[in-house]
C-alpha cells in the first residue's frame, strides 16, 4: 500500500465520533456515496443491490447525480427511491461532467464521509467497508481506491490504454501535492472537513474530480491507497471520449496557470488563432482560386472562421454547456452578433493607439486584437453559452 508522503501532522489526532447507535434507523447517513449517471439505466438496480449487501451496518446514501439521461435512468432511480429512502436523484439540466457531478452530489449530503464510484459496476463496491474502517482509525483524509498498488489491477483494458492512463498519471504529478500512485483512480472516499477545505479551489473541469482535490487542498491531504481490480463494464457505455483528453490537458493548465488567466479563456484564444488562419485560408481561395472582389471574399472568409469558431469553443472551451438541438443555430447567430460588436472595438482600441497614441501599428493592431477576445469571450458567455439552472 502506498503511505502518505507528507510528513504527519503534530497535532494529536483522534477518531471522529461515530453517529449514535440507530442512526441508520433515523435516517442520518454515515456515508454518502455519490455516483454520477448518464444512460446508465440498466446498471442502478445492481449497483444498488451491491451497496446494499456491501454496506450492511452502515447508516449510507446513495446521490445519483444526473446529466439529463435519455435512456430512463432517473425513473429507475426515482421508482427505487420510493422504495428506499436511501436513495436519492439529482436531474441537472443544461450542464454535464462527472468532476461537477460529484461535487454537486457531496454539497448536496450531510454525511461526515463521502465516496465516489463510477454508475458501472467497474469500481469494487466491497472496498468501501475497509475504506470507510481506515479513515475512521487512521489519520487520514483520503482513501483512494487504487489500480496500482500490489493486488490491484486494471481488468481486461488493453496494453495501450493501461500506457496511456500511466502517462496520464505521470503527468499530474505536475500539479499535485503528493505522490498517488493512482491519481486517475475514479474511486475514493474522503472525509468532509476535508472536502469542505478544498471545494471552493475546484476547477470542477473534466471528468478527475481526485486529482483535482489533491491539486486544489489547501493543505497536503493525507492519503492511503487500497488495491483493487478494475471490471469489466457489462451494461451502457463508456462515457470517456476522445475529447476526454482535452478536458484532462484542460484541468492541467487550469491548476498551472488558472490563478492567474483563465483556462477557459486560454482555449477560447487559441480557437481564435485557428480561426485567423482559417480565414486568412479562405480569403485566398476567394480571390485567388475563384477569382472573386477582396470585399465579397473578405466577408465570406470572415463568416467561414466564426462558424469555425463556434463550432471549435462549443466542443472544446464549452464542453460542459455544449449546445444542442436548434440551441446551436440561436447560438451561431448569438456568437457572431458578439463578434461582430468585437471586431468593432478590436478596430476602435487599435485605431485610437496609432493614431492618437502613436503607438507602434504591430504593439496596437495586437492591443486591439486582445480588446476584441476579451470582449468575445466575456460577452459570449453570458450569451451564447450561460450557464443554465439545473432542474428536477
Amino acid at each position: 500500500m502506498t503511505e502518505p508522503l507528507d510528513k504527519p501532522r503534530t497535532e494529536r489526532w483522534s477518531a471522529p465520533p461515530v453517529p449514535a447507535a440507530g442512526a441508520a434507523a433515523a435516517g442520518v447517513a454515515e456515508l454518502a456515496v455519490v455516483i454520477p449517471t448518464l444512460n446508465e439505466s440498466d446498471n442502478i438496480e445492481p449497483l444498488l443491490d451491491q451497496l446494499e449487501s456491501a454496506l450492511a451496518g452502515v447508516a449510507w446514501e446513495a446521490i445519483f447525480v444526473d446529466d439529463d439521461s435519455t435512456d430512463g435512468t432517473r425513473d429507475v432511480i426515482r421508482a427505487r427511491a420510493q422504495r428506499d429512502p436511501r436513495v436519492r436523484c439529482l436531474h441537472r439540466i443544461g450542464r454535464r461532467g462527472l468532476s461537477t457531478a460529484c461535487i454537486e452530489g457531496a454539497l448536496a449530503s450531510a454525511a461526515p464521509y463521502v465516496a465516489v464510484m463510477d454508475a458501472d459496476l467497474q469500481h469494487d463496491e466491497r472496498l468501501l467497508p475497509d475504506m470507510l474502517r481506515t479513515l475512521k482509525s487512521e489519520p487520514l483524509d483520503v482513501v483512494v481506491g487504487s489500480r496500482y498498488v500490489s493486488g490491484g489491477g486494471f481488468g481486461e483494458w488493453s496494453n495501450a490504454r493501461v500506457r496511456m492512463s500511466g502517462f496520464a498519471t505521470s503527468l499530474s504529478r505536475y500539479i499535485l501535492k503528493a505522490d498517488v500512485a493512482d491519481s486517475m483512480s475514479g474511486f475514493f472516499m474522503i472525509r468532509r472537513e476535508a472536502f469542505d477545505a478544498a471545494v471552493r479551489n475546484l476547477s470542477g473541469i473534466g471528468f478527475k474530480i481526485l486529482m483535482d482535490l489533491f491539486a486544489s487542498s489547501p493543505a497536503p491531504l493525507r492519503f492511503k491507497e487500497l488495491p483493487y481490480e478494475f471490471r469489466r463494464r457489462t451494461h451502457g457505455e463508456s462515457k470517456l471520449d476522445s475529447l476526454a483528453v482535452w478536458e484532462y490537458v484542460m484541468l492541467i493548465g487550469d491548476k498551472m496557470v488558472g490563478r492567474f488567466i483563465p483556462v477557459r479563456f486560454l482555449s477560447f484564444a487559441l480557437v481564435g488563432g485557428i480561426g485567423v488562419f482559417v480565414q486568412l485560408f479562405v480569403l485566398e481561395l476567394m480571390r485567388a482560386g475563384l477569382g472573386l472582389q477582396f470585399g465579397l471574399a473578405q466577408a465570406i472568409a470572415i463568416v467561414v472562421a466564426m462558424v469555425g469558431n463556434f463550432i471549435l469553443n462549443n466542443v472544446l472551451t464549452y464542453r460542459d454547456l455544449r449546445l444542442k438541438g436548434w440551441g446551436i443555430l440561436r447560438g451561431l447567430v448569438s456568437f457572431c452578433v458578439v463578434c461582430s460588436v468585437g471586431a468593432v472595438a478590436n478596430w476602435g482600441a487599435a485605431t485610437l493607439l496609432f493614431e492618437q497614441l502613436e503607438v507602434p501599428w504591430w504593439l496596437a493592431s495586437t492591443a486591439g486584437a486582445l480588446v476584441g477576445a476579451v470582449w468575445n469571450y466575456a460577452i459570449s458567455g453570458l450569451t451564447t453559452w450561460r450557464r443554465r439552472s439545473a432542474g428536477g
